[in-house]
């Protein structure tokens, strides 16, 4: 098993990309903190692996909160001991607006959550990864920090995660501390969900681009990703975005 032993936070874990992590990681023999704000599923997907090697404890929590992302980690090391891998999943679309039709609303709300919300989790960790002599952040960027994918507000937080991810590698060489990021493509997952009602001067624009899209991957093909940059596998591996798209963004 890769991860026997390991203790992880994973964000998002309620549906989508973030229970599929929490699947694999615990059969891989890990200890997960899934930490998602619905409450029944997180006991639902806690007790679907109660047979697997590793542990999944639930932690419900905003992340877009402060108290959230640092509760999480307190609350993996009190129960572990220690913490050796976190993943911030948890994601929101905006509404594909343009810069000129964004609301300070939405901007808002997409970057507490995609943006602020690993960055109060980051900043945790790396106190305890310091502590300890070494750990492992995973963020989960997209392909639309890369190109037009959706609106301004998405964009933006999604290019400042990969920022933040570069920086945090390069700055914690020294202490033994990696951290990558995954960017999907499109995948199967409920984060539509969050668009809503989209804008449409936006959405005419987005669409050439969406057009171009292969079929859609799955959730456990992100996992897949995730398994391969938590483990030793990947021990060489430090600032790098890996593209799981299906090769959208090749063309």
């Amino acid at each position: 098993m890769k991860l026997q032993g390991k203790s992880v936070v994973v964000t998002g874990a309620s549906s989508g990309m973030g229970k599929a992590i929490v699947e694999l990681f615990a059969r891989e023999g890990a200890s997960v903190v899934a930490v998602a704000r619905r409450q029944s599923r997180l006991e639902e997907l806690a007790a679907s692996l109660a047979d697997a090697p590793g542990r999944v404890l639930p932690y419900v929590g905003d992340v877009s909160k402060k108290e959230t992302n640092e509760g999480m980690i307190d609350y993996a090391v009190a129960q572990f001991g220690r913490l050796d891998i976190l993943v911030n999943n948890a994601g929101v679309m905006d509404d594909m607006s343009p810069i000129g039709d964004v609301t300070d609303e939405r901007f808002d709300q997409v970057m507490k959550i995609n943006t602020y919300g690993p960055m109060y989790a980051m900043r945790k960790a790396v106190q305890v990864f310091l502590q300890q002599g070494g750990g492992n952040i995973i963020n989960v960027a997209s392909i639309g920090a890369m190109r037009s994918a959706a609106g301004a507000a998405y964009v933006a937080s999604k290019a400042a995660l990969v920022a933040m991810t570069k920086n945090t590698a390069y700055m914690y060489i020294p202490n033994g501390i990696r951290c990558n990021a995954i960017a999907p493509g499109g995948i199967n997952s409920e984060i539509g969900s969050s668009m809503g009602m989209p804008n449409m001067a936006g959405y005419g624009r987005v669409k050439n681009v969406l057009a171009t899209a292969p079929a859609p991957g799955s959730t456990e093909q992100i996992a897949s990703a995730a398994i391969f940059l938590a483990s030793e596998d990947s021990s060489y591996v430090n600032g790098d975005v890996l593209v799981v798209d299906g090769g959208w963004i090749a063309g």
